[in-house]
């Protein structure tokens, strides 16, 4: 069968695996990034862990462990710049995220050059390249991930949803914040190698979001979400190996066009199955006459 065929190799038996866990964990996460609209924060976090990696390397140390301690004290740098300057959260993430990523492509250009050593796939993917020790250790970050989002569910959910609320009923906010930020961290540390650090925003909030497109409680976004996630890098993979693409580009490809189909069809917010229920566009062109009559009236 046609299907079995790419499992009787080893490496496609591995890159099986490791899409499984990273498609399960980035949507699981990501359902807490997309409920409290902070993607971007995800884009900064994973951008960030690029001079982590790139140093680690270069000490001769683990990859994912420095690429872990780099996302870490991005997050503090974003809190620190926002509690001591009337800088927003928003452009603190712009200012980190984009200073790591020079720092992280200064890097890796040094290392390559000096032993023309390719680690061009920490940036896009190789889920097909993976490693039995990178198996594993993906897997351990997997379950310590899965682990922390069952134990600290509710407490995740009341601050999710309302941070105030959490604060006045007494929960450590700032510990669950800090706590979400680790998470995040260890998902983009986990799916480095399946889609690469510029593409693991695209996997921690697509599925999620197509989910929420499908059904409206968030356990039932996250359960719809990883099996989203989960289809998304198998068959991503499958692309990649009988048509020669690379990995994680595929995989996200899949996941978009999976994102635009619900958007399109899905039962409650598809915008070809519901009717149109506010007036944007009429508004929209309505302003756009009043500008130009306005602009003959003036000349």
């Amino acid at each position: 069968m046609l299907l079995l065929e790419p499992l009787q190799y080893a490496f496609m038996q591995r890159a099986l695996v490791i899409a499984i866990l990273v498609g399960l964990i980035c949507a699981v996460v990501g359902s807490y990034l997309m409920v409290q609209r902070l993607a971007l924060l995800g884009d900064a976090i994973s951008h960030s862990v690029l001079p982590g990696l790139a140093i680690a390397f270069m000490l001769g140390g683990n990859i994912f462990v420095g690429a872990f301690i780099a996302g870490v004290l991005s997050t503090m740098a974003i809190a620190w710049i926002k509690a001591r300057s009337p800088i927003k959260e928003d452009a603190a993430m712009g200012i980190v995220f984009s200073a790591c990523f020079a720092l992280g492509v200064i890097l890796i250009t040094l290392i390559q050059t000096d032993n023309k050593i390719d680690l061009n796939h920490f940036l896009f993917g190789n889920i097909l390249g993976v490693t039995f020790e990178e198996v594993w250790q993906t897997a351990l970050i997997a379950g310590i991930v899965l682990l922390i989002v069952r134990s600290l569910y509710k407490e995740l959910l009341f601050y999710t949803f309302d941070p105030l609320g959490a604060q006045a009923a007494g929960l450590p906010t700032q510990l669950l914040n800090f706590g979400l930020m680790v998470l995040i961290s260890l998902t983009i540390v986990a799916s480095m190698k399946a889609v690469g650090v510029i593409l693991v925003l695209a996997l921690l909030i697509t599925p999620g979001a197509t989910a929420y497109l499908l059904v409206n409680r968030l356990h039932h976004v996250m359960l719809l979400g990883a099996g989203i996630g989960i289809f998304s890098s198998i068959s991503g993979m499958y692309l990649s190996y009988f048509f020669n693409l690379p990995s994680g580009p595929a995989i996200v490809l899949v996941a978009s066009t999976l994102f635009f189909l619900a958007l399109l069809f899905s039962p409650n917010h598809g915008i070809l199955t519901q009717p149109p229920t506010d007036q944007t566009n009429s508004t929209l062109w309505r302003e756009i006459r009043m500008v130009l009559r306005h602009r003959r009236i003036r000349g």
